[in-house]
């Protein structure tokens, strides 16, 4: 007989500043020893996944998050109107690096939306920086990232909750972390911001259903109190992911076990 270790992928949803909660699941996750061999993510998920690949520790994680503020990201002169992503890509290449994604420690997808033929591009390799920003270019608040022969924009409107990738690269247990569950709600206001962010909340409620069947777990943090496009409650947001996390640490550790047996007659004819 042989042991093989299970191939483990973690996967990161969108969630826009619900993004900050990561950091307790991370801080759960490394506590408890989980390995972590994959991580696919979108929008805020994407943007937390490269921190976590790049081996930025949640308490440094936490020490960045406190310096953000809301003016650092969305840096167009008129709130109202779609900012560059100039300052998602500033937070990134300041903390990690002006990197390709081929360079962080842990391999990494980071998922958008090409605006040019309305299909998602899972990003395996490429620059660090724009890639992340277009994939949390959320529709409305940021303006599209042009990169190569790409218009990029949030890669939720495609995938929200990017499972099937980690099934695709081969990943035995998949952990999906989902900070937006509540998406979908709709919306009684006929403003046009309020529809637009109601309609995009739509579009991610019906493909995320697709991340739920691929996942072996699914974990999702009560973050519904916290506003999607505020910074605040940084603390209660990490403390959520860090308590989500923990109550289903029983299963992560059921689902991963230490190795997955094989018989040695098997081995024997695969050579």
């Amino acid at each position: 007989m042989f042991f093989k270790k299970k191939k483990v992928g973690l996967v990161l949803s969108g969630g826009a500043t619900r993004g900050l909660s990561y950091i307790g699941v991370f801080q759960a996750l490394q506590e408890h020893h989980i390995p972590i061999d994959f991580v696919a993510g979108t929008s805020a998920g994407a943007l937390a996944g490269a921190f976590f690949c790049a081996g930025i520790s949640p308490e440094k994680m936490t020490e960045i998050a406190k310096s953000i503020t809301v003016r650092s990201i969305k840096t167009g002169i008129l709130s109202i109107l779609p900012s560059k992503t100039d300052g998602i890509q500033n937070i990134v290449r300041s903390h990690i690096g002006d990197i390709d994604i081929k360079e962080l420690k842990i391999p990494y997808c980071a998922v958008a939306t090409d605006m040019k033929k309305g299909e998602e591009v899972d990003f395996f390799k490429g620059e660090l920086a724009p890639i992340v920003a277009g994939s949390c270019c959320v529709p409305g608040y940021f303006s599209a990232v042009e990169y190569e022969d790409y218009i990029l924009m949030d890669g939720g409107l495609q995938n929200t909750i990017p499972s099937r990738i980690a099934r695709e690269v081969g990943c035995d247990v998949v952990i999906a972390i989902d900070i937006n569950s509540t998406r979908g709600g709709g919306t009684q206001s006929t403003k046009l911001l309020d529809c637009l962010k109601a309609s995009i909340g739509i579009i991610l409620k019906t493909n995320a259903r697709e991340g739920y069947r691929y996942a072996d777990l699914v974990i999702q943090p009560d973050l519904k109190k916290f506003r999607a496009t505020k910074l605040d409650g940084l603390e209660e947001m990490i403390a959520e992911g860090y308590r989500a996390t923990i109550e289903k640490m029983p299963q992560i550790k059921d689902l991963i076990g230490r190795y997955t047996l094989k018989s040695y007659e098997r081995k024997t004819k695969e050579e």
